[in-house]
């Protein structure tokens, strides 16, 4: 089992750490009473100093080694010092220290006999009767060790330990007795290794040793046994033993987890092997079992090359037994799942990057695996699967720089895909044409004028995952260049902006299509053909345009000092050809089976679509409000004592008239704004259309204003949405523990501790601060559509939280109401409860189609976190 492997291999560091500590120790300390007296207050007879407390006392002792080195030995004393002068021992109390060279010992009680080149140390019993002050012994840079005494004779370099403790990969070390000779070998009393750092561990998972030895690259032990929550399993165990020191990690078992499905019987989940290759990469191999026939299996591979760049990718299958057996219903789901990430440092290859972000397969998996037993809330509600992967590289100083993507999305809702590969763009930093790097003073408006330039390319495939691996389908990819050239000027007159811009568009097809009316025995019907051939399409337009800023103030109105409103009116004359102008070739015509005369664009079905039908000359307009008032804060001494609070943020219209259009000239105005309430605690966004035009009896627009009926226009569509934290500190604390954690571990953080990351990072619920006593947190969405006499309204209401029931118990839930269909969504209730060195979950899903429970207790040790007892019992797939 790979967590035993380990925990066999913390002995092995232990025999570094410890003996590193008294290796520190080979030159002999030698000092003098003399050295004392000259450092120390002395008070009372020839015989004994006695030093008062309450004071610092700090030695300093000359030692001299054979080699002739001279070193210090200093000894600080936080209460008191007292010397037997006649015996050549010095006892100090309290926050005592001694330290020489890279060795430090400090406890509450040390013992320094000259005559004998013996040091003791220990702690004491204090007042309420417990032990306190345990020796700590730090070398070098070494993590420090806990010990309950030790005693050392420092000329013979040997010595016992007693009670050591010290934590070593999330794990801690005790042994009753450690002794080191001057042949660095060490010998073991009655070692013991656990997940718990209490001296005496309530509860503890791992390897008893009775006795045994330790070398530079061997263990060999007597008697050992496996204890589990402090009962011994001495039928689990071992006579005699031999050991390797490894120094990497090793494959192993991986233990299961078992549990019971609604749909799918009683669970083996999760066995499997661990595949540690080297210290580059490693691989967990794994399967589930169910008593009715289904299964799961996955491979996690991870690999990581320190400085430059790390990721892994994983690969899931299952085959799931649905309906009832002997029924019509009755069938096998087959699902899969691909997973890979990929991150490169920037200091490994500057100027050039490189990243993966995969996630692709099935569209059923994650619901008919409840994914993979966990039924976790925001995998079984996802509507869509994304993949990207991005490499890009600058040229030029940065001015030019290129990107190139490999990307995926599925709807798996209705299992469309969508490919892109690849899609690349070259962008390059504007500039100024007519500008000269000698010039003096400021630019001429002809220097002002900017132009830049952009190439974007894409190789695109629209279809369904059910056809997608058919060879057929490899023949339905689009792919296209789309160039574009901007150019802008823009001048600054006393208070107004003025906006000259030209765009010009050109795109380069490989293919275009044609429509016709083909004849077959039910009569002509509409056909298109795909023909293959360069192709290029262009587009240009104008535009001018000017805008300024209004400000008003309004009078005070009791406790609020001022209310202050800034205007934005911006106005534009653009200007567009009608590239549908047989001249251009861009657009065909074509008879249909009613003998109406059609046109189409033959690029129409191209990833970038075709030059705009119709001729465009108009007045564009929008106008922006933002209002905000100034009151007076008594919390708030800046900006003389006063306090802005935002009324309404970007309230905005914005649409367009067609001087040359045939009819409805005006289009739809839009508008949008957002504002903040209760202390700005609540963030209001809204947005909508007004259409100026009505609607006939069949709910088509036709050129008749609504204004000519007494109504300014028709809303055909507003969205509102906002979300509210009751305590916004839950979720900061949140985030600062997350990047914390991120920072501690760095980029050589363990497989485990970055699975540990992804699931804290991605899931609310897997992040239990005991700290934050409560948590309520809500949103609420409302969407409203009618374009015609048909309207369609969509509401939700979600909530989420948590309480601390003890400051050990910690309760979390998340639910949510749809108001248009009137149901429950997903509900999650969770308990923890913090065991120390051990934490046990319970989680309950009480109704619908993942109804589910389930119970874990898992160490909190990240090398142990295969070591889990968890009892599920979920609903599967099941419906009511």
């Amino acid at each position: 089992m790979k967590s035993l492997t380990h925990i066999l291999t913390i002995f092995l560091i232990l025999s570094l750490s410890v003996s590193t500590t008294f290796s520190q120790e080979k030159t002999p300390v030698k000092t003098t009473s003399k050295s004392l007296k000259d450092s120390v207050s002395v008070k009372g007879t020839t015989d004994s100093v006695r030093v008062k407390r309450d004071s610092t006392i700090i030695g300093k002792d000359s030692t001299k080694n054979k080699g002739g080195l001279q070193a210090e030995v200093s000894i600080i004393a936080r209460d008191s010092q007292r010397t037997e002068v006649d015996k050549n021992i010095s006892h100090l109390y309290r926050g005592a220290k001694v330290k020489y060279q890279d060795f430090e010992l400090s406890a509450d009680y040390i013992r320094l006999d000259r005559n004998k080149k013996q040091i003791f140390a220990s702690g004491i019993i204090d007042h309420n009767g417990k032990y306190v002050g345990r020796p700590i012994v730090m070398t070098g840079a070494e993590s420090p060790k806990t010990v309950d005494s030790l005693l050392y004779d420092y000329e013979k370099q040997e010595g016992n330990t007693y009670g050591i403790m010290t934590d070593v990969e999330g794990g801690y070390i005790q042994a009753k007795v450690v002794r080191k000779n001057i042949y660095d070998e060490m010998s073991l009393y009655h070692g013991l290794y656990s997940t718990c750092n209490l001296p005496e561990p309530h509860t503890h998972f791992g390897i008893f040793l009775s006795k045994g030895i330790v070398t530079k690259n061997q263990i060999i032990a007597g008697p050992s046994y496996l204890v589990l929550q402090n009962i011994p399993l001495k039928f689990i165990g071992f006579p005699f033993a031999f050991f390797p020191k490894p120094d990497k990690r090793s494959s192993g078992f991986l233990f299961p987890s078992f549990g019971e499905d609604y749909t799918r019987g009683f669970a083996m989940r999760d066995i499997g092997w661990y595949l540690a290759f080297n210290d580059y990469w490693d691989s967990e191999v794994r399967g589930s079992l169910y008593s009715k026939g289904s299964w799961e299996a996955s491979i996690n591979t991870r690999y990581t090359v320190n400085y430059k760049y790390n990721g892994g990718f994983n690969i899931r299958y299952a085959s799931t037994k649905a309906g009832v057996e002997g029924t019509d219903n009755y069938g096998t789901n087959k699902d899969f799942n691909v997973t890979w990430n990929h991150t490169q440092r920037q200091e490994a290859n500057p100027g050039t990057s490189f990243s993966a972000n995969v996630n692709f397969g099935t569209g059923s998996y994650f619901q008919n695996t409840g994914v993979n037993g966990t039924n976790n809330f925001n995998d079984i509600t996802k509507n869509n699967m994304s993949s990207s992967i991005s490499y890009g590289r600058v040229y030029a100083d940065g001015k030019v720089n290129f990107t190139s993507t490999l990307s995926h999305r599925q709807d798996m809702n209705k299992g469309d895909i969508q490919l892109q590969l690849p899609n690349f763009s070259l962008n390059v930093s504007s500039f100024n044409p007519f500008d000269s790097k000698e010039r003096v003073g400021e630019q001429k408006w002809f220097q002002r004028i900017n132009v830049g330039y952009s190439l974007q390319g894409t190789n695109t495939l629209n279809t369904n995952e059910s056809r997608i691996f058919r060879k057929e389908t490899l023949k339905e990819f689009t792919n296209g260049f789309q160039h574009n050239i901007p150019i802008s000027l823009s001048l600054n007159a006393s208070h107004f902006q003025f906006n000259t811009s030209v765009n010009y568009t050109e795109r380069w097809y490989l293919q275009s299509t044609r429509q016709r009316m083909e004849n077959t025995k039910e009569g002509y019907v509409p056909a298109k053909d795909t023909v293959q051939g360069f192709k290029r399409a262009y587009d240009y337009s104008v535009s001018t345009g000017v805008s300024t800023k209004i400000y008003g103030m309004y009078p005070k109105i009791g406790k609020i000092q001022a209310i202050r409103h800034v205007i934005t009116p911006s106005v534009n004359l653009n200007y567009r050809p009608d590239f549908s102008d047989s001249k251009y070739g861009f657009y065909k015509k074509y008879v249909d089976q009613y003998g109406m005369l059609n046109q189409y664009s033959i690029f129409q079905d191209n990833v970038y679509g075709s030059p705009s039908a119709g001729k465009s000359m108009g007045i564009g307009f929008s106008v922006d409000n933002n209002i905000e008032a100034k009151v007076k804060s008594k919390s708030d001494t800046t900006d003389g004592g006063f306090k802005k609070i935002p009324i309404l943020q970007g309230l905005s219209f914005s649409g367009n008239y067609n001087f040359v259009a045939d009819s409805m000239k005006l289009s739809p105005i839009s508008f949008s704004g957002r504002t903040a309430v209760f202390g700005e605690k609540i963030n209001i966004n809204f947005n909508g259309t007004l259409d100026p035009y009505a609607i006939d009896q069949a709910g088509q627009r036709y050129n008749k204003y609504m204004f000519s009926d007494g109504k300014l226009a028709r809303l055909t569509n507003f969205g509102l949405s906002f979300d509210y934290s009751f305590n916004p500190k839950a979720s900061k604390n949140r985030n600062n523990n997350i990047d914390s954690l991120r920072n501690q571990m760095g980029a050589n953080m363990t497989p485990e501790q970055a699975q540990a990351l992804s699931r804290i990072s991605a899931d609310p619920n897997a992040f239990v601060n005991f700290n934050i006593p409560w948590n309520l947190a809500g949103s609420f969405s409302f969407q409203y559509s009618k374009p015609g006499h048909v309207s369609t309204i969509t509401s939700t209401v979600n909530i989420h939280g948590d309480f601390s029931l003890t400051p050990k118990w910690k309760v979390t839930f998340n639910s949510g109401y749809d108001l248009k269909a009137k149901e429950i969504s997903l509900t999650q209730f969770n308990i923890y409860r913090d065991l120390h060195c051990w934490d046990m979950a319970i989680g309950w899903t009480p109704f619908g189609r993942y109804q589910s429970y389930n119970i874990t207790i898992r160490a909190k040790s990240s090398i142990l976190q295969d070591l889990k007892l968890s009892k599920r019992n979920s609903s599967g797939g099941s419906y009511f």
